[in-house]
């Protein structure tokens, strides 16, 4: 059904796609190319919500020469009124005659009926072209419209033996400086950063970006279930901070609303943050991806509730031995059977240190 221009075409609206890695959320990171007799003549990217969408920009750049020709699309066009006028008129009124799509989208405002249009209006619609491409580039955009969540991406520093601290806490540095500066690159990319208490009374992290340039810094989120930040902790010094605690403490809240953080009250029947509501919660209001960097109990809370999608995995040429702490504080197995599963995906070299990424197959 697709042909090799269509490939090289559609892997070129991709590239454009990602120029909206670190702008475009809470919006999918979406490309264009328009095609006429063989010559590109527009292209286009979705850079920051409220701007215009990447066929639009595509269009303008096209101009007449649109009428007759192809548009390459990573993401069915919208078909309805959000912060922008709906792509699909645009498409239909400068002529497109067919459009080839990577996906459809997983918003259930669109779904389809984007591509219904177009092909009522007499332009021939193809799609499926790099889908899993596509839907890589936009894994948090996917996972909140079709599940109500967002991506969570869980990234680990830990030593070969699989010790991310010592017995006491410490853990600065188990990996070297390129790695750390890898795993802040994946933090710009993310809506948000999740740490809980424990990482913040151990390390007394920043929690933002600052190895690598970013247009925007992620949301800090805190799990901090009896209100227990100082308030001379970094991670309150600049940005948004949203602390998800477990206690009704109206004094303690007033002062950390004082510092500029917003608190919200998610208790579980155990005294805890509910996770699955602060999840939930963090969909409501548009974050796509969120990035964990907790310490091996709250690590383990995430992934018993089935809330890790993925992990991003630093191992360290070094040993530390049984007596320093683990990746995950999970209950002792009886049976293999109980074992959780992951999918090896890209492993790769940083520095001196190894990078894995693995997805979760038990996630929800």
């Amino acid at each position: 059904m697709f042909n090799p221009a269509d490939h090289q075409h559609m892997a070129e609206a991709l590239r454009l796609a990602e120029k909206g890695l670190y702008t475009a959320t809470p919006n999918p990171r979406v490309g264009c190319v328009i095609v006429r007799d063989g010559e590109v003549v527009g292209t286009g990217w979705h850079e920051k919500t409220g701007g215009p969408h990447a066929e639009i920009v595509a269009l303008r750049a096209a101009g007449e020469r649109a009428r007759g020709a192809t548009a390459y699309v990573t993401l069915e066009p919208c078909s309805h009124h959000g912060r922008t006028p709906p792509c699909i008129d645009a498409l239909i009124e400068a002529g497109i005659t067919r459009l080839v799509a990577a996906m459809q989208d997983p918003n259930p405002k669109v779904a389809g009926s984007g591509f219904d249009r177009l092909r009522a209006a007499g332009i021939a619609v193809e799609s499926g072209l790099m889908q899993d491409e596509a839907q890589a580039l936009n894994v948090g955009f996917v996972s909140r419209m079709r599940r109500g969540r967002p991506w969570v991406r869980m990234k680990i520093a830990a030593s070969l033996d699989g010790r991310t601290a010592l017995a006491n806490g410490r853990s600065q540095w188990i990996t070297g400086p390129e790695a750390r500066r890898d795993g802040h690159a994946w933090r710009a990319r993310a809506c948000a950063v999740l740490t809980g208490i424990g990482t913040v009374r151990d390390d007394d992290p920043q929690l933002n970006v600052r190895e690598v340039q970013t247009p925007r810094q992620p949301l800090k989120v805190l799990v901090d279930s009896r209100l227990q930040l100082p308030l001379s902790a970094k991670l309150l010094e600049g940005g948004r901070v949203l602390v998800a605690a477990a206690v009704e403490d109206k004094a303690g809240i007033a002062a950390l609303q004082d510092r500029g953080a917003e608190v919200l009250l998610l208790p579980n029947a155990s005294g805890k943050v509910e996770l699955t509501e602060l999840m939930r919660e963090l969909a409501r209001r548009e974050l796509n991806e969120v990035h964990v960097e907790a310490g091996f109990k709250l690590n383990g809370s995430l992934l018993s509730a089935g809330l890790v999608d993925e992990l991003l995995i630093y191992l360290a040429p070094s040993i530390l031995g049984h007596g320093a702490r683990g990746m995950f504080d999970l209950p002792e197995l009886e049976d293999l059977a109980q074992k959780r599963l992951v999918q090896f995906g890209q492993v790769q070299t940083i520095g001196s240190d190894l990078r894995v990424l693995a997805r979760v197959l038990n996630a929800i």
